[in-house]
């Protein structure tokens, strides 16, 4: 098997959240992009949000790949990421308004679906649609991602490439709006939509996107060729994958390591190592089961302490994240469907000042024993989690860099939960700063 890079080749890392979302994948991106010359996002939309925060100033990224924030350093936004070009447009601004120069250097696939207007607007309907049903929200975001998705599958989505030929943008907007103002009208009790605005809106887009429109993955091979370390950052967390998490209560693309070479164009022969990064605690937003979760509202509680400690809010939306223990059983469902190389442990400083923290190490379903998270969500909601309990720790992690520096009972929790979980933790985040860092094993060296 080869781990190395490939003959004349640089080296290509793939980073994915091991969790439900939210695990701090844009912290370790743009950590790791000193080493990188380029970074991809390979799935999801403005649905996902990475938080950076550098030398005290906090950047929020919902589209363009965290490398932005380093100088120099190529962005690619890859096939397998559905793309609403007016909040593009808006991120791209917004970052220009700090300084930090984007247009150069960022590269969007000609094949990324778009997201309209009407896209949103279902996403929306329906939701409020199944809360008027009493069928229970999934917990969208609402930004018309999985409506995006759908037509892309359903093989009549509108793409990038396709802003380039102004008669076949009209004509495909057209006949897409109104197959979804019938369902918008007919069955959701909304507002038709016009096609007009939306065409011209795209119009206008489309002078400003022109430059930017590539063929990454033809990019991406011949960046690599020259000896290019690429970093692959995926959004949402591998417990949200369309086939793999808890279905229904899911984003509507594929977040795990393996899609990072289709929703790219680069083979999977040429991603080297997988990072997975989970937090040292569990939280999910929006609906669906989570078998360790602990109350949040109650002061002096856990899930109260993770809950404002943790400053557990979505980057995106502003929910309040639901919180809990740590859970095994579900962190080795992931390393196994990922094939997870080595492991960064994120937010361990939020444990500080407890003195015990639990670990759930499988689940009573019935009266069989499981040491791994269900595939069917139905079964996950009728789980009983199993924990074990470890000592805690008084001293703070905050800003540590060394391993030898962590308290012993935090360096015995870490290396529990490499046991459980049957893989390596290579490096733990201490703080929200790209320096707040324990380096034990560099991906790009591994």
């Amino acid at each position: 098997m080869q781990t190395g890079p490939s003959r004349g080749g640089g080296r290509n890392v793939v980073v994915v959240g091991t969790q439900w979302g939210d695990e701090g994948k844009g912290k370790i991106v743009d950590w790791m992009t000193d080493h990188a010359q380029g970074v991809v996002r390979f799935q999801g939309g403005h649905n996902a949000g990475h938080t950076l925060v550098i030398n005290g100033r906090k950047t929020a990224l919902q589209l363009i790949p965290s490398g932005v924030m380093r100088e120099g350093v190529a962005c690619y936004i890859g096939n397998g990421v559905v793309v609403d070009p007016a909040h593009l447009l808006a991120e791209i601004e917004r970052l220009e308004g700090i300084g930090v120069e984007v247009r150069s250097r960022l590269f969007v696939s000609e094949s990324c679906p778009l997201i309209l207007p009407f896209h949103v607007e279902l996403d929306r309907a329906r939701e409020a649609h199944r809360e008027a049903c009493a069928g229970g929200k999934i917990g969208t975001t609402g930004k018309g991602i999985g409506p995006a998705y759908e037509d892309k599958v359903a093989r009549r989505a509108l793409r990038v490439m396709d802003l380039k030929s102004p008669a076949r943008l009209e004509s495909k907007l057209h006949d897409l709006v109104a197959l979804h103002n019938a369902e918008l009208t007919g069955v959701l009790g909304a507002q038709p939509l016009q096609a007009a605005p939306m065409l011209e809106a795209a119009l206008r887009a489309t002078e400003q996107l022109r430059p930017l429109m590539a063929d990454v993955g033809y990019r991406l091979f011949n960046a690599h060729r020259q000896g290019a370390n690429l970093l692959f950052e995926g959004a949402q967390g591998t417990l949200l994958d369309i086939d793999h998490g808890t279905y229904p209560y899911v984003t509507s693309s594929n977040c795990v390591a393996g899609n990072a070479a289709a929703g790219s164009g680069l083979g999977p022969g040429l991603l080297h190592y997988i990072l997975g990064i989970t937090k040292a605690y569990t939280t999910r937003v929006g609906s669906g089961p989570f078998p360790t979760e602990l109350p949040i509202d109650a002061p002096g509680t856990v899930g109260h302490h993770l809950s404002t400690v943790g400053q557990e809010r979505g980057t995106v939306t502003g929910r309040a994240r639901r919180c809990g223990w740590l859970d095994a059983a579900a962190l080795k469902r992931s390393v196994i469907i990922n094939g997870i190389s080595g492991l960064c442990i994120t937010k361990l400083d939020v444990l500080d000042g407890l003195s015990e923290i639990k670990v759930c190490t499988g689940y009573r379903l019935g009266d069989r024993l499981i040491d791994v998270l269900p595939l069917d969500a139905e079964e996950i909601a009728a789980c009983a989690p199993v924990y074990e309990l470890l000592p805690g720790w008084s001293d703070t992690t905050a800003g540590l860099t060394n391993w030898e520096q962590l308290p012993a009972n935090a360096r015995r929790y870490l290396e529990r939960v490499q046991v459980l979980i049957g893989a390596p933790i290579d490096m733990v985040s201490t703080g929200p700063d790209r320096v707040h860092t324990i380096l034990l094993r560099h991906p790009f060296r591994a």
